[in-house]
């Protein structure tokens, strides 16, 4: 079995090991053929405490961590500087 994997930004980091990424898909719609954008949070394991708010991460499908956490932070892809 394959694991899924998405990449997306952080839109949340309140949370203890915990953050919440935005994942936004792309399509044509299916008789308008405009691109319509739908986004999907996710909340994903973040061991490190390590990402913040703007930081665009690669997400890998995991075992259930707890109720609603199904992902775990792979790699964090670009930073912010938050001053």
């Amino acid at each position: 079995m394959a694991l899924k994997e998405r990449v997306g930004t952080v839109v949340s980091d309140k949370m203890d090991k915990t953050v919440v990424v935005a994942v936004e898909n792309r399509f044509p719609h299916p008789i308008y053929q405009k691109t319509v954008r739908r986004t999907t949070r996710y909340k994903a394991h973040d061991e490190a405490n390590s990402c913040r708010v703007g930081d665009r991460v690669r997400i890998t499908e995991t075992r259930p961590l707890s109720r609603t956490k199904r992902w775990a932070v792979a790699e964090v892809l670009t930073t912010t500087s938050a001053g």
